[in-house]
């Protein structure tokens, strides 16, 4: 492998050296697959950067990068890191009062939007900024620039990048990515070339060499996937998009990955879809179904001959449907974001088909530790990778030091000041647990962590994991900060309910109105009690309410990685919690 790769763009000389292919980065739009090979992306790259050197973009410019996953996407993205500017991703969801204030924190000067709605957002928000932002469409929009303009002035542009390239050090700044704004203003995450190259470089352990095709769908704007298509490049791995969340099924049918990375609720969901089938099953194959099944909950790397005979039977019968399910060609998964269900772990491990669980932040570049191949225990997040450490301190907050820590907040030495210490560690604001060794265990935010009314603490992201293991589950969030007993929020996962319903001989009609059925009710209830025996009486949800739609990104109740934005859940269902507790006065828990 070579070891040119200082700076991220040094990548793109790294595939035309080493991995050259007639299918680089390719895209689906409208059905279709547009496909770049190493040649062309490299050529339309510095096209790019040609023209936007002829607006004045250089070394420490400021431009903006707002769409959807496409390789477009990252041909702006290296046409503007080469040039010494700093790429700032946008997510497509922000609100315009987050526009506007990362426009003008970063003083963006240029944005490349994907599409209609895009354009129409950034130019309404643009015209209140004060100073000029340039906007540059990836689709063909009647009367505005189009970003092939400026790859077209690129083509008749003598420029030396060169010499542009040759100005930016492994130290200087890539990007600026802005947290999402959970609470109050967000913050602007300043990232090196040196911090994504030390980190792809070192996490591409997960990866073996078979791996030569992957599918993307976890939004580009977040530092995971990012970094994932970086280590892809470095690794010579082939890059397809998956059209959107809704055609994943279809895609990965047709492109058939060696690997994809995702978040838990995706393996989740694929899971849950399984098991319906599985349900539908009679006679025999539906005991062989179960019996598969509970031999994969069981799944370890010591297990024995005898365990590994019935797995390799159980392979055959059933798992092969599971792995053709998922393009039938898989070698790997890599899964953050979240916390993964150790038992949905072993069982895709079981299946055939190995998750790796990583962590990290956007602060550390991302990755901090990760399973791998020969280091692997589930219910942990793994081992740091090459030139990180970590450590645990009194109250149990994870820290880490290293080549992955940011080189700080935009603008805010205040907050730099607060995160990261005179030694060099970040707090993380994880609290964990280093287990049989060098295995890192996150326990919860060290910020989510409450204390009823009792004085105890109870910690939400574990009870939440327990509880999804239900199929009729789609999301819960436990609360109960101050009160006198945990309670939770829950939204069901309709189908499910209707199956089951059905099953019952119960009229299935809406959920708004399947929410408050009584029957209904009283299952969710003993859900709940039997999901949350084995955890302590104060912990143990007393109370719930079912919920008639999902949180989501559009809501505003989730972030773009799908991880809940806890106090704006909270606010907005302020009422329904209220009704919860209302007659807590006399509750006995």
């Amino acid at each position: 492998m070579s070891t040119a790769v200082t700076r991220v763009f040094d990548l793109l000389q790294h595939n035309l050296t080493t991995f050259p292919k007639t299918e680089f980065v390719s895209g689906k739009l409208n059905g279709k697959w547009i496909k770049y090979s190493t040649q062309e992306f490299c050529e339309v790259t510095n096209y790019l950067s040609a023209g936007l050197t002829t607006l004045g973009i250089g070394k420490g410019s400021r431009v903006a990068v707002m769409s959807p996953n496409r390789p477009e996407w990252n041909i702006c993205d290296y046409a503007i890191i080469q040039l010494g500017a700093y790429q700032v991703p946008l997510y497509p969801t922000l609100a315009d009062h987050d526009i506007k204030f990362i426009l003008e924190n970063a003083e963006i000067s240029l944005v490349f939007v994907a599409d209609e709605k895009l354009y129409q957002k950034v130019k309404t928000v643009a015209q209140t900024v004060k100073h000029e932002v340039k906007i540059y469409t990836i689709d063909k929009l009647a009367g505005a620039d189009h970003w092939q303009d400026l790859v077209e002035i690129g083509k008749h542009t003598v420029v030396d990048l060169d010499a542009f390239r040759a100005a930016v050090t492994p130290h200087d700044i890539l990007t600026i990515i802005y947290t999402s704004g959970t609470t109050g203003t967000p913050k602007g995450v300043m990232l090196t070339h040196d911090n994504l190259v030390q980190n792809f470089k070192n996490s591409a352990v997960i990866f073996p060499k078979e791996v030569k095709i992957a599918l993307s769908f976890l939004p580009l704007s977040h530092i995971f996937e990012r970094m994932i298509l970086y280590l892809y490049a470095y690794s010579g791995v082939a890059v397809y998009y998956a059209e959107s969340m809704d055609t994943i099924v279809a895609d990965i049918q047709e492109v058939k990955p060696h690997s994809f990375s995702t978040v838990p609720r995706l393996l989740e969901k694929v899971y849950d879809k399984i098991m319906e089938k599985g349900k539908a099953l009679k006679g025999m194959k539906r005991a062989i179904f179960f019996w598969s099944l509970a031999l994969a909950e069981k799944f370890d790397f010591n297990n024995g001959v005898w365990y590994n005979f019935q797995l390799s039977i159980a392979r055959k019968l059933v798992f092969k449907k599971w792995q053709e399910a998922l393009g039938g060609r898989i070698v790997v998964l890599a899964s953050g974001g979240a916390a993964l269900n150790p038992r949905l772990a072993r069982i895709f491990w079981a299946a055939g088909m190995p998750v790796f669980e990583g962590y990290g932040l956007t602060e550390t570049s991302p990755v901090i530790t990760v399973n791998h191949f020969g280091a692997t225990m589930f219910g942990t997040v793994g081992t740091v990778i090459h030139g990180v450490e970590i450590k645990i301190a009194e109250d149990g907050e994870i820290l880490t030091r290293g080549h992955n820590v940011m080189k700080g907040y935009y603008l805010r030495e205040d907050l730099t000041n607060e995160s990261i210490d005179k030694d060099g560690w970040f707090y993380t604001g994880d609290i964990g647990e280093i287990v049989a060794g060098n295995f890192l265990k996150i326990t919860d935010r060290k910020k989510e962590i409450f204390k009823t009314a009792g004085g105890k603490y109870i910690a939400p992201q574990m009870l939440e994991n327990k509880y999804i293991e239900s199929p009729l589950i789609e999301q819960v969030i436990v609360l109960g900060e101050n009160r006198k007993f945990p309670a939770a929020l829950i939204v069901p996962n309709f189908a499910a309910l209707a199956t089951w319903c059905e099953k019952k001989g119960i009229l299935y009609t809406t959920p708004l109105e399947m929410i408050s059925n009584l029957q209904v009710l009283d299952k969710y209830t003993r859900v709940i009690a039997e999901l949350g025996k084995d955890f302590g009486k104060w912990e143990q949800v007393k109370r719930f309410a079912l919920l008639p739609t999902e949180f989501s990104i559009d809501s505003g109740e989730l972030t773009p990685k799908l991880s809940f934005k806890r106090k704006i859940i909270l606010e907005k269902h302020k009422q329904t919690i209220e009704k919860i507790y209302l007659d807590a006065e006399n509750f006995k828990p």
